[in-house]
């Protein structure tokens, strides 16, 4: 396995589908309303003039819009340090929408020390994006100390939330994360689901499902309210490159003498899947526990079995199936 892993150039991260519009608080001030309605009838200089004095006068909102608008470029020309200052004063009155912004237009200017306390306040919220750009900080010690096991788990909750960037990078993450803090990393991302409340994690990494049709690994959609009206668009920054330093060689150490080599005709069944891919990930992730086995894949009509063993009896085979769930013993 190579020990580095090549920069990645994504696009802009999108909200699970194009067109998904930030939530803003409901508005305190009749103009911050009528600015939302215009921007969404495409009138983009009269929102922002509409939005402007009520910002001035100190309304969150009207303040989280105007950095929307100078980001964008929408009825005023673009200007990051604009939008980056009207963020910030969103952020400070703790708008939710505005500490996020302002945390990833601050890690976008490579401000990372000053982005990092925005980026935890809303990885608290669960925000995928927060997760995403965290995540991929922690996994490279960009800013912050290297912490693969909370990268990974950040990583998982943001791909659960529909972020495909966050999917890739996951990806990217199983095959250069040792496997014993990937499952670190999956405890604490349950966790972060528990205490969000947020959608659950896919079957095969959760560890639920069912024998005959577990489901695929697609993600759920986005969280987002997307019923409350137009508002402006928000687009996040483009992902960091994912990137790890090469690894120390290994001390050398005196091999262990080989194991004996497993014999039976009884084996245990860990799932099915419409999609081959998913049975030998689910074993990436579970090859650890059923060390001396081997996994099979047996085609069943559409599905395909993710079998392991040799065991030599029932028995066996059913304590072996205390190491993941679910698991089912199957007989000669």
């Amino acid at each position: 396995m190579r020990s580095t892993l090549r920069p990645v150039a994504l696009g802009p991260i999108a909200l699970g589908l194009a067109g998904i519009f930030m939530a803003l608080a409901t508005p305190a001030v009749a103009d911050v309303k009528a600015g939302v309605d215009a921007w969404g009838r495409g009138e983009y200089k009269r929102a922002v003039d509409e939005w402007r004095p009520a910002a001035i006068a100190g309304d969150a909102d009207a303040q989280f819009n105007l950095g929307q608008a100078y980001k964008l470029g929408r009825g005023v020309p673009v200007d990051i340090a604009m939008a980056e200052s009207w963020y910030r004063k969103a952020a400070l009155q703790g708008h939710p929408q505005g500490e996020t912004n302002y945390g990833l237009i601050l890690f976008q200017g490579g401000k990372r020390a000053e982005a990092l306390p925005w980026l935890e306040k809303s990885v608290a919220r669960g925000e995928p994006r927060a997760q995403l750009v965290l995540g991929t900080m922690l996994y490279n010690g960009d800013g912050v100390p290297r912490d693969w096991p909370r990268a990974y788990a950040l990583m998982v909750r943001s791909a659960a939330s529909g972020l495909p960037q966050a999917s890739t990078v996951q990806a990217q993450m199983d095959q250069y994360i040792p496997q014993d803090q990937r499952q670190k990393g999956l405890v604490l991302a349950r966790q972060y689901e528990a205490d969000a409340a947020r959608s659950p994690l896919p079957p095969e990494t959760s560890g639920s499902g069912t024998q005959t049709a577990m489901r695929g690994t697609e993600v759920p959609p986005s969280s987002y309210d997307d019923n409350a009206g137009p508002r402006p668009v928000d687009e996040a920054p483009a992902q960091p490159p994912v990137r790890t330093k090469p690894r120390p060689a290994p001390v050398a150490t005196q091999a262990p003498p080989p194991r004996p080599a497993a014999t039976g005709k009884w084996r245990v069944q860990l799932g099915a899947f419409g999609d081959p891919n998913n049975a030998r990930k689910l074993w990436g992730q579970v090859a650890g526990r059923f060390a001396g086995r081997q996994p099979y894949y047996v085609k069943s009509g559409a599905l395909t079995r993710l079998l392991v063993g040799p065991f030599a009896s029932s028995s066996e085979a059913s304590r072996a199936c205390g190491a993941v769930k679910p698991c089912v013993p199957v007989g000669p």
